[in-house]
């Protein structure tokens, strides 16, 4: 049998790789228990174990369907990976800050204002002044209204160093 799209069969093994790791740990770290009494480790195995259902069919698939380029995998696009990456560590050390270097929480808004920046940065050609105002804005309000609000989450929303109480 060969295969006959490379990126769905790449995808697959991906997906079982990560399914098995996670229910592995799962199963091995936490309590899983039972459907009447889960354990801790209930919850992620069943969705570890659907990850690995998930890349079962995948795998079958690029298995058994043809595609007109054979899916062949291209270059990897390192522009695209570097931006999202960074934003996301980005908006981890703005929230949070690095005190071990003197570097203070920035808050919540102005770093989703910042992850949106570098993430639409993926792809030059879709940033815009306006989309990324309109998606950071609606991204931090409706962060705002989730975590800040409904929730009550202590976290910093604006940079410590701006008193606004």
């Amino acid at each position: 049998m060969s295969i006959k799209s490379e990126k769905d069969f790449a995808s697959g093994v991906l997906f079982i790789v990560t399914g098995a790791a996670f229910a592995w740990n799962s199963a091995t770290e936490h309590a899983v228990g039972s459907a009447a009494q889960m354990g801790p480790g209930y919850f992620p195995l069943v969705l570890a174990l659907v990850l690995v259902l998930l890349g079962s069919a995948i795998l079958f698939f690029s298995l058994v369907v043809e595609t007109p380029d054979g899916g062949a995998i291209g270059p990897l696009a390192w522009r695209p990976v570097v931006c999202i990456l960074g934003a996301n560590l980005l908006f981890g050390v703005m929230l949070g800050g690095l005190p071990y270097i003197g570097l203070q929480p920035m808050g919540l808004v102005v770093a989703i204002y910042a992850l949106c920046a570098l993430s639409l940065l993926a792809d030059p050609s879709a940033f815009s002044l306006r989309r990324w105002l309109v998606l950071a804005t609606v991204l931090a309000g409706g962060s705002y209204l989730v975590f800040i609000e409904l929730l009550n989450l202590t976290l910093p929303v604006w940079p410590v160093f701006i008193p606004l109480n």
